[in-house]
């Protein structure tokens, strides 16, 4: 649903990064409409002005794992 503002992200983060490395940022329709200093703050401010499910909060920092998340799991199934 969101594609379009995840790509967006990807194609200008360096520049992102070097405008707003470490903020929150509320991205709509491939633009930066708000930012904020954390995550809850950026989701209180997009939810009172956006209908839900038409906004990405997106952490700003360098390299991939800023959007990436791998997680272990102690068991391993056959």
């Amino acid at each position: 649903m969101l594609d379009k503002e995840f790509q967006y992200y990807k194609d200008h983060q360096k520049e992102l990064v070097r405008q707003y490395d470490g903020k929150f940022l509320v991205i709509v329709d491939e633009d930066v409409m708000s930012v904020h200093d954390s995550g809850l703050e950026a989701y209180v401010s997009a939810e009172a002005t956006y209908p839900p499910g038409t906004f990405l909060i997106q952490q700003c920092s360098a390299g991939e794992e800023s959007y990436t998340q791998t997680y272990h799991s102690p068991r391993v199934l056959f």
